[in-house]
């Protein structure tokens, strides 16, 4: 069978403080810690929706973690500066690595999905903007499940929407507890250590293979797979 890569979007394929540079325009210098702030709430909120089965798309958490960031730095904008922010959060950029890992995975016969807590529409809309949707059969978002990583519910999905096995099955993400869910789930995980002072929470369950860019994804998935 066909290895499956699910690639996560945000902080993986797409660099979530791509938006400093909007921010700053109103932030000036603090608007790196306020994108750090911005993007822990947002997980926060969607971690505490899957918990509570209370589930709005991943856009409502953006939103409401972003009013969170403001009040905490205690900032106050005009309705049109936090539309055009909010804005900015559909197009933002790729890491520099992603179009080149990508092409080689495709090149090498692996099927390729878009997996992620963003909806379909959203991240068709952002892979587009991007440049990179034409790397991808199809995007598979926990809005069809109604619910977020890493509820194992959403792995499933994945695994179901993608035809494979878990064991034919790669999550691709720099998230820790995306790595974690997945592995929970019997997949195979590739962790993308996008810092070097990023570090993996001590669990029982560990990456499959640790990348610091996707350009070396498929050369160790081969090494691993041969041993």
């Amino acid at each position: 069978m066909t290895i499956t890569l699910a690639f996560d979007v945000y902080g993986t394929l797409i660099d979530t403080h791509g938006v400093v540079v909007e921010l700053e325009r109103y932030l000036g210098n603090r608007a790196l810690a306020f994108s750090q702030t911005w993007r822990d709430k947002q997980l926060e909120y969607s971690f505490r929706r899957g918990l509570m089965q209370q589930y709005k798309d991943f856009s409502v958490c953006t939103r409401d973690a972003f009013e969170y960031t403001c009040d905490l730095y205690q900032i106050q904008l005009e309705q049109e500066v936090k539309v055009s922010i909010l804005q900015a959060y559909k197009t933002l950029p790729a890491f520099p690595d992603v179009k080149e890992g990508l092409m080689q995975s495709k090149n090498v016969g692996y099927q390729l999905f878009a997996f992620s807590n963003g909806s379909a529409e959203m991240i068709k809309i952002l892979l587009s903007t991007a440049g990179l949707k034409e790397y991808f059969l199809d995007v598979v978002s926990v809005d069809e499940v109604k619910s977020f990583k890493p509820d194992p519910a959403v792995y499933q999905h994945f695994l179901k929407r993608a035809d494979t096995t878990a064991d034919q099955a790669w999550l691709v993400s720099s998230n820790p507890f995306d790595i974690i869910g997945a592995r929970a789930r019997g997949m195979h995980a590739a962790w993308v250590q996008r810092s070097p002072n990023a570090v993996f929470d001590p669990w029982e369950y560990k990456p499959t293979i640790t990348i610091e860019s996707l350009v070396d994804l498929t050369q160790k998935i081969s090494e691993y797979s041969s041993t």
